[in-house]
């Protein structure tokens, strides 16, 4: 770990108020920790208003695809059309939307205070004790809004024993996919949606650029995890992930478990994120501890430019697909690959992002989504060498007409990653 002397070295240099807190124990080093101000306290949260033209929205293509119901469990979706927020169990809770009228809540008796505290609207909430079938509650709903049989629509991620119950309990409709409608909502997303991103995205790094100055030779991926953690939740995100891969780790997308510390000329990657108001960032950078050496910074600058090709094919109307495609060739000119093969990019280039850190659809070969106003995507290419090292660059972005807007601007150079 980074030295006390050092740690206070450079907080004062940097101007930063430093909280020293003694452990009682003339043997270990004091606890210190550096004071951020706080940056998302005047950040608005999704109105009501949002929510309620939300399961409008969704009602109008239920109506187009002749859909009666979407079924919703507990989980991003429910909060993004109810605002109800509810964690996952062997209990089910979760929400009916109708083609027409007022959505309904089924949770357990004793959730339902918990459960309405979370609702910002609607009062239809409809219970269950711990013998009985809440799934029925759901043919309930359905018959008390006039549908007897037709189309029940299954948000994406909801799992099969839901799914299995409600179609036993309400055996007069089919069970389809509700995948049409849900994405037709969420992954176009509202000024106050990239808002809050960017807000996310603001607090991730400055939070980044916070823990690189003490970044020091010998920490572990823990330590410079843990220091990311503090930061960004003193800044006012809510701590989502902070990976940390070093040397030869880094030469795996998600790490291996071989030990590894900071050493001069090693390669630091990390990849961190955070949420504000439910939606999240998700941001990557790669530098040296000390002097790169020339294949390093080769490698760097490479995956530098298929960043910079990603951002250049990406126009309104172009297929998702091409995307990675533009980018996947240009590694393969310089050598890499072929394809998904290493020393090489073995991982599609990006992935939707928005209240989930991964959503619909990627930046994937085949994909032939078209890209539209108001999607959002990760753009993180890399050139991983098995045994040697990797190197991943990650910024979100938000498309536009005129084409992508960053919510993070790229990192300038390997030499100076948080310009």
């Amino acid at each position: 770990m980074i030295s006390k002397r050092d740690f206070l070295k450079l907080s004062t240099a940097a101007g930063i108020t430093t909280a020293i807190a003694s452990t009682g124990s003339a043997a270990e080093e004091p606890a210190f920790s550096l004071a951020l101000k706080k940056m998302t306290d005047a950040v608005q949260p999704i109105t009501v208003s949002e929510r309620k033209a939300r399961v409008a929205r969704v009602q109008r293509l239920m109506r187009r695809a002749g859909i009666d119901a979407l079924l919703l469990e507990a989980g991003s979706a429910l909060v993004y059309f109810t605002g109800v927020r509810w964690r996952r169990s062997e209990r089910f809770t979760g929400a009916i939307i109708p083609v027409k009228g007022d959505f309904a809540v089924v949770t357990p008796y004793f959730e339902e205070p918990s459960v309405r505290e979370s609702m910002s609207f609607g009062d239809d909430v409809r219970t269950w004790h711990e013998h009985e079938n809440p799934f029925a509650l759901v043919a309930g709903v359905l018959a008390d809004r006039g549908l007897k049989r037709g189309k029940i629509a299954v948000e994406e991620t909801v799992r099969h024993f839901v799914v299995d119950g409600v179609q036993r309990a309400a055996a007069g409709f089919e069970i389809v996919s509700g995948e049409a409608v849900t994405r037709g909502c969420r992954m176009y997303k509202s000024a106050a949606e990239i808002a809050l991103m960017q807000m996310a995205s603001d607090v991730t790094m400055a939070a980044y650029r916070h823990v690189y100055s003490q970044v020091d030779r010998g920490m572990a991926p823990a330590d410079i995890s843990m220091l990311m953690n503090q930061a960004t939740s003193e800044l006012g995100g809510r701590v989502g992930f902070s990976m940390v891969l070093l040397n030869e780790a880094s030469a795996y997308p998600h790490g291996t478990d071989q030990p590894q510390v900071v050493k001069d000329g090693g390669i630091i990657l990390m990849d961190c994120g955070c949420s504000v108001h439910d939606y999240e960032s998700d941001i990557s950078r790669t530098w040296v501890f000390g002097e790169p050496s020339k294949k390093q910074r080769e490698v760097w600058n490479t995956v530098k430019r298929g960043q910079e090709l990603a951002l250049e094919t990406a126009m309104v109307g172009t297929p998702a697909g091409k995307i990675d495609d533009v980018v996947r060739a240009y590694y393969e000119s310089k050598g890499y690959g072929p394809g998904y093969k290493t020393p090489g990019l073995s991982h599609r280039l990006g992935h939707g992002i928005g209240m989930d850190g991964h959503e619909p659809v990627n930046f994937v070969h085949g994909e032939l989504t078209e890209l539209a106003p108001g999607m959002c995507f990760s753009n993180e290419p890399g050139i991983y060498i098995f045994g040697e090292f990797g190197v991943r660059l990650e910024d979100c972005l938000y498309m536009t007409e005129e084409g992508p807007q960053l919510f993070s601007a790229l990192s300038p150079s390997l030499d100076d990653p948080f310009a």
